[in-house]
């Protein structure tokens, strides 16, 4: 079985290799928290990278790699294969590949959007200059997102949002909402709807929320009376619950596998000097044997994500190998912080404002970080009950 890249595919990683040397500063790779599988700790959630991670996204725009794995009408080439070629080299380098905009918002517009609305959203998502956040959970709504409580009620030509979203990665640092609320109390699924909000609209409330990493990630939304056009409805009024649910496929793969081999080299490398400057053996050795354990899951995680890239590049469905893709992904990314935090020891422990600090302080950032990922985008036990259903044909109850 071949798994190389074509000529052409090679040709292009080097491409963006090149690119990603030239124009991702060195502070900046070293410097960032940005932890495999986690939610919580993405660079442009930290302050001092935030106008970076904005500034690198138009640069990925003007070169038409945010949009590769779309039609040509939209700035791309149809290639899933290229679009996931930039996401696995830049994450290795710990720099922005992309956002909800490009994952989720405009996959979705593409396939159920109206004419108008894509002409109207699509130029911004293609440069880079418009970004979203996804309005799905509330305080008592996680998986089961047809339990939304957040309504829509109609009101001539506009809609009238009220409610609270809860989480909400990046609300502070983007322009708009990608919201699911509620447009027919008389049904649950066939009852919500997709919006588009933008941020700066009155009557909406954003307060940041500090994650346990210390970061401000999450955030808590209050949306009063908040008056959208009609026209911000995507695609048809009680669909939107289905239009979400096609649109995790896409998101279930954007898991940047580029920061699970850069955190494998970067400990492999650790405990090789540790081999040089330690006497003890036996630390050593246990060591080693966690670096193995490791590299041996991150080469399945490797198969597993690039037999479901390759299959939705083909136009294969994907919904069982996205959930098993995502659910290995995000428990692998806790693995590697256990896996970091017991190879470094106390070190581990240090943030990156020490002078003894090792991984710029990541294994420690990241053993927080890490317990995100089987929750964030569908839990682990979701994906479990989606593996056994739709995958083994196993009853749910």
């Amino acid at each position: 079985m071949d798994f190389e890249f074509t000529e052409e595919e090679q040709a292009f990683r080097e491409e963006v290799e090149k690119f990603a040397l030239s124009e991702m500063p060195p502070e900046v790779e070293e410097r960032t928290y940005l932890w495999p599988g986690g939610y919580g700790t993405l660079p442009i959630f930290e302050k001092e990278f935030e106008e970076f991670c904005r500034n690198f996204l138009l640069k990925l725009g003007k070169r038409g790699w945010l949009s590769l794995g779309w039609p040509e009408r939209y700035g791309g080439v149809n290639s899933i294969i290229k679009q996931t070629i930039v996401d696995d080299v830049l994450s290795y380098h710990r720099a922005p590949f992309g956002s909800a905009a490009t994952f989720i918002v405009a996959p979705t517009l593409i396939r159920f959007g109206s004419d108008e609305m894509k002409d109207k959203w699509m130029p911004g998502i293609i440069s880079g200059t418009t970004s979203f956040w996804l309005g799905y959970s509330e305080p008592d709504v996680g998986s089961d997102l047809s339990s939304v409580k957040t309504t829509a009620v109609k009101d001539g030509n506009e809609y009238v949002i009220n409610g609270q979203k809860i989480w909400s990665s990046g609300a502070h640092v983007t322009d708009c909402c990608w919201l699911l609320a509620k447009t027919d109390d008389t049904s649950k699924h066939k009852g919500m709807s997709l919006f588009i909000v933008d941020n700066n609209t009155p009557g909406i409330t954003i307060r940041p929320i500090t994650n346990i990493a210390g970061v401000d990630s999450f955030n808590e939304v209050f949306f009063d009376d908040v008056r959208v056009p009609e026209k911000n409805l995507v695609g048809e009024e009680n669909k939107g619950f289905y239009y979400v649910m096609s649109a995790l496929e896409h998101e279930r793969i954007k898991i940047g596998f580029g920061t699970f081999r850069r955190i494998l080299d970067e400990l492999t490398q650790y405990v090789k000097e540790k081999k040089k400057t330690s006497g003890n053996t036996r630390e050593y050795e246990e060591a080693r044997n966690i670096v193995a354990s490791m590299a041996i899951e991150v080469e399945i995680l490797k198969g597993f994500f690039w037999r479901t890239v390759w299959m939705m590049d083909n136009g294969f469905p994907i919904n069982v190998e996205a959930s098993a893709l995502k659910l290995f992904c995000s428990e692998l990314g806790v693995s590697l912080s256990n896996a970091a935090v017991d190879i470094l020891g106390l070190y581990g422990q240090l943030d990156k404002g020490s002078k003894w600090t090792q991984f710029g302080g990541r294994a420690g950032i990241g053993y927080l970080d890490s317990i995100s990922g089987p929750i964030g985008a569908g839990s682990s036990e979701i994906q479990r009950v989606l593996i056994a259903t739709s995958g083994l044909g196993l009853p749910r109850r």
